[in-house]
């Protein structure tokens, strides 16, 4: 079936979510729950940071994420509207709220 063969949101966009639901997960569980492999969640996390999208602290053996979420989206399309609008509209709002606080 088509439907299942795409989605509306990038690996990007998913592993930014992934990052704002969790900001102390593992890039493993990243991959396993964006459906890539680790090496790409790898990537894609330092194509994030490298834009200025995301902040990474080591804390011992793990990286905690910050998400800044104040960027603008960069496709023209919707590029008006910043990242927290993106995370406002997909994640739940106990979420939302704790992760302003």
């Amino acid at each position: 079936m088509a439907a299942e063969r795409w989605t509306f949101l990038t690996n990007y966009g998913h592993v930014l979510l992934c990052i704002a639901s969790d900001p102390q997960i593992r890039l493993r569980d990243v991959a396993d729950k964006v459906g890539i492999t680790e090496r790409a969640a790898q990537r894609i996390v330092a194509d994030l940071i490298e834009e200025g999208y995301v902040e990474s602290t080591r804390h011992g053996r793990r990286n905690e994420y910050r998400i800044n979420a104040s960027l603008p989206l960069r496709h023209p399309v919707e590029e008006q509207s910043q990242v927290a609008a993106l995370l406002a509209l997909i994640q739940s709002p106990q979420k939302t709220r704790a992760r302003a606080k």
